[in-house]
């Protein structure tokens, strides 16, 4: 993420100020965010989490600024679960983002474009028990004024984007058998492995989330041939829209 000055400890945000945590799974996914931002340094304490932390300032549009942590939470539900905890326990943000990319399942949609997802559902879990538990919900869902700026930014951008539904699996979807089997569990726009665990954790802390994916593929690459793309253009689509959504909250 680059030569920044370390920090020596956390829960250093500016409250008046205000903090925006965000996520996602893979450098690529992170790298954009992490550059965009001013007197960006490492946080050190992260470190005990497993997570490399930068923290810095991004400028807004009325010309204050608003305080940023951006950190790769790596992949699946669990890695990123705990990113999000952490950070939300040691910055206490006003907002989590993830940004990262997705498999596409809708046909109206195109590489490159974004999925929002109002709506995260888990592929692998029996709900039904999990959501006798805080927040007691079987579905998850983005902030709804997050997704308002979202939507704007995308339409400013000139990017094709949907508010829809993104399923979460701690697995690889990568064959028209698993395309049809996710699409009739979850009726998904897209499919990925953190975003409904982004959106549980931040509500068990009631914290508003936004979840946004650029599409990638199709979700009919297998994962040895998927890992040698270049994904950094679909990467920095999602990132791009994290920093023009900072930048107006």
């Amino acid at each position: 993420m680059g030569e920044q000055t370390m920090l020596t400890g956390a829960k250093v945000a500016d409250k008046n100020g205000g903090l925006v945590a965000v996520l996602g799974a893979m450098d690529e996914e992170v790298a954009l965010i992490a550059g965009g931002l001013e007197e960006a340094r490492h946080d050190s304490a992260g470190a005990r989490a497993g997570l490399d932390v930068v923290h810095g300032r991004l400028p807004k549009k009325d010309g204050g600024s608003i305080e940023v942590v951006a950190t790769v939470g790596g992949m699946g539900t669990v890695n990123i679960a705990s990113a999000t905890q952490y950070l939300i326990d040691a910055y206490g943000p006003e907002a989590v983002i993830f940004s990262g990319i997705a498999g596409n399942l809708n046909k109206d949609l195109h590489i490159n474009d974004v999925v929002l997802g109002g709506t995260l559902r888990y592929l692998d879990s029996d709900m039904r028990l999990i959501a006798q538990s805080a927040p007691r919900t079987e579905d998850f869902h983005s902030d709804p004024h997050l997704l308002r700026l979202a939507e704007q930014a995308l339409t400013d951008m000139g990017i094709t984007h949907k508010t829809g539904t993104i399923a979460t699996g701690n697995y690889f979807v990568d064959s028209p058998q698993a395309v049809a089997r996710v699409k009739e569990e979850t009726g998904a726009d897209a499919v990925e492995m953190e975003g409904a665990a982004v959106c549980h954790v931040a509500a068990r802390n009631q914290v508003p989330a936004l979840v946004i994916r650029a599409l990638s593929d199709n979700a009919d690459t297998d994962y040895e041939v998927f890992k040698a793309f270049d994904i950094s253009e679909y990467a920095d689509t999602a990132a791009r829209l994290v920093l023009a959504i900072a930048a107006g909250v």
